[in-house]
């Protein structure tokens, strides 16, 4: 990465793209061969771009162990989350109008569950514990006879925690209830086996795994099958459920970004686990900080921190040579506390002196200890100025 820019420690938004990923979208896009509309089937340029994209279908299936042909293509997880939810909960309304989430999940299920609200649906928000987990017996006691669909998240993209979806997933199969899992910030970080953990429907997305932004995909359960209702209508592609001409350079991307993910996942997160850990022990040492969520069950590349005694944004403007995030990408814009952080009991004057660091699968030791001196160096600062 360019090193005139600030050391990146935002990988919770968006990766870069792995080069090798990137020449592979570029070789698609210059191959005249695969310019075909991976629909055509009647000649020979539709049916090389439809192999490549079959191909890459095979790879993201691969990744959590689902049948090739379960894998449905979509922009991202925001919208495999919508078709997800509302094409689940709209289908089966007439067995049951109640549908189970969490507080803490992203804003592409809550807004979207926020709708369904709207039109009829009733939803229980379970609150995690203070370290982030939701408990199964949580979710056993909010199921009642209309329930229909519990949505929750795998890895909280704030705060790292990740949750026992197996556990969900007997529960949900047991009581016939879908289980569907929001896995953006999982792929690449933890194994998944969709079948193992009875995993109904799974939202991905590229760009969390060194993938290109604006291709995501919707693993949806075929045995036994599920129905959704669609959210597109058009030309039928992808079994009727996300009508479109296919992106095959970015599916492309995206199959290959996840065959590397699955591949160096080992290697990865060993590596990142103990940059992390390098990160946290240098923080500590500003003395009077708090990590947010559980500090064991978590993914290996996120570190929620909240500064006592200093105002995050204040924190985060002074560390202009860090790229940092005082939350979630998607909810930057609003000056409101961390809705996450608030779930899990922090007051709102604590939720807003916290800052998210993420790392990845470019970040080096020399990058952490700058970020180190950088955070040590500004929290007395700031401190200092507070009195």
């Amino acid at each position: 990465m360019n090193r005139t820019l600030p050391i990146y420690l935002d990988y919770a938004a968006t990766t870069p793209v792995d080069p090798r990923v990137a020449e592979a979208m570029i070789e698609c896009l210059r191959d005249v061969q695969l310019q075909g509309n991976p629909s055509s089937m009647t000649h020979e340029f539709g049916r090389r771009a439809r192999a490549v994209v079959e191909k890459a279908r095979a790879q993201v299936a691969s990744a959590i162990g689902a049948r090739a042909d379960s894998i449905i293509w979509t922009s991202g997880a925001t919208e495999s989350n919508n078709l997800a939810i509302f094409g689940a909960a709209r289908f089966n309304r007439d067995r049951g109008r109640h549908i189970v989430s969490a507080r803490t999940e992203h804003k592409a299920v809550l807004d979207t569950l926020k709708q369904l609200e709207a039109e009829g649906f009733e939803v229980t928000y379970l609150k995690p514990a203070c370290d982030g987990i939701v408990h199964v017996e949580q979710v056993s006691e909010a199921l009642r006879s209309d329930t229909q669909l519990v949505s929750l998240m795998h890895v909280n993209n704030e705060i790292g925690v990740v949750q026992d979806i197996a556990a969900f997933g007997r529960l949900c199969r047991e009581r016939g209830v879908l289980l569907h899992v929001d896995a953006a910030q999982s792929v690449g970080k933890i194994p998944l086996d969709v079948q193992a953990m009875n995993v109904d429907l799974m939202s991905m997305t590229a760009h969390k795994v060194y993938g290109p932004k604006g291709i995501g995909a919707l693993y949806v359960r075929r045995t036994p099958p599920l129905g959704l209702r669609p959210l597109m209508f058009g030309g039928g592609q992808e079994l009727g459920l996300r009508s479109g001409t296919l992106p095959t350079h970015q599916i492309v991307g995206m199959g290959l970004a996840f065959e590397l993910a699955q591949r160096e996942l080992t290697s990865d997160v060993a590596r990142i686990k103990a940059l992390r850990q390098r990160l946290w022990d240098g923080i500590s040492k500003c003395g009077d900080v708090e990590l947010n969520g559980d500090p064991e069950q978590r993914v290996c590349s996120v570190l929620n921190v909240s500064f006592h005694g200093i105002e995050g944004e204040s924190l985060q403007f002074a560390l202009s040579e860090l790229a940092v995030s005082t939350g979630s990408a998607c909810a930057s814009a609003s000056e409101s506390p961390s809705y996450v952080l608030r779930a899990l009991g922090r007051s709102d004057q604590l939720a807003q002196s916290s800052l998210r660091f993420s790392l990845g699968r470019y970040t080096n030791q020399a990058e952490i200890d700058a970020a180190v001196a950088a955070i040590n160096r500004e929290v007395a600062r700031l401190r200092s100025l507070a009195g």
